[in-house]
């Protein structure tokens, strides 16, 4: 049996990343489930010369803003769950101000707020993917990877989802315990909501099997497909559809309009904080300015926002995104809005001086092509939604020498996690 190395560390601050940051004599100690001011002892994962990373798991000195986590799984799908409301945002606003002052070039008094949920700590998440295992009856259950291994955890349903999605998981967990599939064939579960209770739900296997029954939809669970995924391949990819009942999509209300998304669209998690960036995104658009929205995913930005603009063309590069958006479009009766498959760096003849420009990129933030087209045409503001401080600071720096910042602000989106994202406009110095 591998042998447990610990030490013991005094805990100083969050970083960024989610852990907290101590110090054990001269090294630099890195631990979940510790808070700054706490004295703990960490079980070791990771130990090098000059640093360490672990767990902790005996705290002698609990901090103060420590609190009694919902869900035994906590340290694998929210870690900050040990943390207070109050604490949690004062920290990801600290941490974010720290990584914007030191690879943004901000300046240190940057005045820097965050927007927070004041009740939904939970049951905000409108997508969720599961893995499987065997729990200590050996029935399957549920599973998330353990943090930073590639071991199983058995959770029973999971405090951030919306109710709707672990009802509609336990019902499909009940019948793949009733059909017996053996855990070897099992890959994953998504189920997706839409703010009202509604779901679709997608089984991916790694065997082409066929059931003598299959779930029942029902006036909230609205779709449920089986698809072959090959083992060889970790991703959850559907490469051959071998069922399908009712509909793969769902219909979700942003600010009186209907947008349809499907099960693996990119879709806001939290809809009700991305509703509140919608409404800080709607003062700086113009109804007399063209605008348009790069990575637009299925239109959730652009589309909601259209009626403050002159007019719009969505930009995206995937297939399925792009679908739902044209989709959106005649749903909706829109006229003054098309919808463009393509990277955004391949079609940047789009940004123009006159332009307002809409971003909301991967976590990889702004493509080369796209930030030099910008410093080149210059158009006169730039409204950049991120979900990755660290690439939103740097992409701001590199915006800086011909854009000025007039309005910088977080969004609590992922309320008892590290994550949070964050929205600036750039305006053309």
């Amino acid at each position: 049996m591998k042998s447990r190395i610990t030490l013991k560390a005094k805990m100083e601050k969050l970083v960024f990343g989610g852990q907290c940051l101590g110090r054990s004599g001269d090294k630099v100690v890195f631990a979940w489930n510790a808070l700054p001011g706490e004295e703990v002892e960490i079980l070791l994962s990771k130990s090098k010369k000059n640093f360490a990373e672990g767990t902790a798991i005996n705290i002698k000195n609990p901090s103060p803003y420590r609190i009694l986590p919902k869900e035994d799984h906590f340290q694998i799908c929210s870690p900050w769950q040990i943390l207070t409301r109050e604490e949690e945002n004062k920290w990801k606003r600290a941490i974010s101000l720290e990584t914007y002052v030191k690879i943004g070039g901000l300046p240190p008094e940057t005045d820097l707020q965050i927007e927070a949920p004041a009740k939904e700590q939970y049951k905000y998440r409108n997508k969720m993917e599961y893995s499987f295992t065997l729990d200590s009856a050996d029935n399957i259950s549920f599973a998330f990877f353990e943090r930073g291994q590639h071991r199983h955890v058995a959770i029973q349903g999971c405090e951030l989802a919306e109710e709707g999605i672990n009802s509609t998981a336990n019902f499909i967990l009940d019948w793949i315990n009733q059909q017996k599939i053996p855990l070897r064939s099992l890959k994953s579960l998504i189920i997706r909501s839409n703010n009202e209770n509604q779901t679709i739900a997608a089984l991916f296997i790694k065997d082409e099997l066929n059931f003598s029954d299959y779930p029942q939809l029902s006036k909230n669970f609205l779709g449920f497909q089986v698809y072959f995924s090959n083992h060889r391949c970790p991703a959850s990819r559907p490469e051959k559809l071998l069922y399908s009942d009712g509909q793969d999509f769902l219909i979700a209300d942003l600010r009186g309009v209907k947008l349809k998304f499907g099960l693996l669209s990119f879709f806001q998690i939290n809809i009700s904080i991305f509703s509140l960036a919608l409404n800080d995104i709607a003062n700086f658009l113009d109804s007399s300015k063209s605008v348009v929205d790069f990575y637009s995913g299925v239109g959730a930005i652009g589309l909601s926002l259209l009626k403050y603009c002159k007019d719009m063309v969505l930009v995206d590069n995937n297939e399925e995104a792009i679908e739902y958006a044209k989709q959106n479009i005649d749903l909706n009766k829109l006229s003054n809005v098309s919808a463009e498959l393509q990277p955004a760096e391949k079609i940047t003849e789009l940004i123009k001086n006159d332009k307002i420009i809409i971003f909301d990129p991967p976590r990889s933030g702004l493509h080369e092509n796209v930030v030099n087209t910008v410093l080149s045409k210059l158009p006169e503001k730039i409204i950049y939604l991120s979900c990755n401080i660290s690439t939103h600071a740097r992409d701001i720096r590199l915006l800086s020498s011909k854009y000025k910042i007039s309005y910088l602000k977080l969004y609590n989106f992922f309320p008892r996690t590290p994550h949070v994202e964050s929205l600036c406009v750039l305006e053309r110095i």
